[in-house]
């Protein structure tokens, strides 16, 4: 059987044919629920933009109402070339409302992203870029430690550190829609001196990110403080040597606490705008969070612990974090993966999920994970640089 030879297959695309095509358009007109009054034309690879271009027609007259623009190489739909939902509402009611919308000032709209669930490999700074502007709705992360352990040496200086942190917070404001929040889990580290003769390092990294995050247009909401149950940090040997002589000047408490800071994307508008512009008010309604909230702004969870990983944080943190600072079906990015932990928490609450590691290891496990997050649903899951997660042994 001959294989046959498209533009498509030349170029590598990862949207190959016109089925493929369809299947990332129907995705995106049911997140704007309009799937039942419109149907497709026939698509188009445009390999000048490397693009493809699926027409939209209105199932009552036939008419062609707009299309919907797809990214060939990453399946993503491309929000700004591709027709607005409101503006296909208007044409399906025969209406020109759209226009005048345009020449009235208005108090901005909130648009439902169309992301699908997404594992991406390769470096953050660069997948970052490849994601639809304000198509995420929150971000929740644990950055890795600046050279706290043997296993995190990549930074030759605190100085690189931070400009990588940086250039993450930078790309995320793109891809963050509007008013919404970016949630970070950060805490000093302590840099072990390198012989005896030498004092050890605490570098205060919550402080220098937060002037980061300030200088970047974002606007700080809230320190939270993660406290562990006493003992978890007797593992850092801090705090061994006055326990043992009691010598005033060398009192070094042992750290059980790490930092949880809330900041949100920079806008004139009130959280209340969130709420009150959110299309769906049943997902809204949906989305309230019971009486067992957190009152205070200290939240005591047992840390967790993964032979697979050296520096996992509890599910339950990444849990609370999610009920507090999003919708159901809302977009939850972590663009420091590891093994997935905000992948597996957002499945649990009803929230997407856009999960982007560097370590082709740790991708592996999350595509293997999400098998039993997702069940059969994980073959919808949309994978940049790494293998589609197989179909075989998906739980049902």
């Amino acid at each position: 059987m001959l294989t046959k030879h498209t533009v498509a297959t030349k170029r590598k695309y990862n949207v190959l044919d016109v089925k493929s095509a369809k299947k990332v358009a129907a995705f995106w007109l049911q997140r704007a629920r309009l799937e039942n009054a419109v149907e497709f034309g026939l698509p188009e690879v445009d390999d000048r933009y490397h693009i493809w271009r699926v027409p939209l027609v209105s199932r009552a007259s036939n008419d062609r109402i707009g299309e919907v623009v797809i990214d060939a190489y990453t399946s993503l739909v491309i929000e700004d070339k591709s027709t607005k939902p409101d503006v296909l509402e208007s044409r399906l009611l025969g209406r020109n409302e759209h226009r005048k919308a345009k020449a009235k000032k208005t108090n901005g709209t909130y648009v439902l992203s169309s992301l699908r669930n997404t594992i991406a490999q390769g470096d953050s700074e660069e997948l970052l870029q490849k994601l639809p502007a304000g198509s995420v709705n929150l971000v929740f992360t644990s950055p890795p430690y600046y050279n706290a352990r043997p296993e995190y040496t990549d930074y030759v200086t605190y100085e690189e550190y931070l400009l990588k942190i940086r250039k993450i917070i930078q790309n995320v404001h793109r891809v963050l829609a509007e008013g919404c929040f970016f949630v970070i889990n950060i805490s000093p580290v302590l840099v072990r001196r390198a012989s005896r003769s030498e004092a050890s390092k605490r570098i205060a990294v919550p402080f220098d990110v937060h002037r980061l995050f300030i200088e970047e247009g974002y606007d700080f909401i809230d320190d939270i403080i993660w406290e562990k149950p006493e003992g978890a940090g007797w593992a850092t040997g801090r705090g061994r040597r006055f326990a043992a002589d009691r010598n005033p000047l060398q009192y070094k408490p042992v750290p059980v606490t790490e930092y949880v800071l809330v900041y949100r994307k920079h806008t004139d508008k009130l959280i209340d705008w969130n709420i009150r512009a959110h299309p769906d008010k049943e997902i809204v309604k949906a989305s309230k969070v019971g009486d067992d909230y957190e009152r205070t702004n200290i939240w005591r969870i047992k840390p967790s612990h993964d032979p697979r990983h050296p520096a996992v944080f509890p599910v339950e943190l990444a849990e609370k974090v999610i009920k507090y600072y999003s919708f159901k079906d809302d977009v939850v990015l972590d663009p420091f993966a590891g093994i997935g932990t905000v992948g597996r928490a957002a499945v649990k609450l009803n929230r997407r999920f856009v999960l982007l590691e560097q370590n082709p290891k740790y991708i592996s496990i999350i595509r293997e994970e999400a098998k039993s997050w997702l069940g059969k649903n994980a073959r919808q899951v949309h994978t940049i640089n790494c293998p589609p997660i197989e179909a075989d042994n998906i739980l049902l």
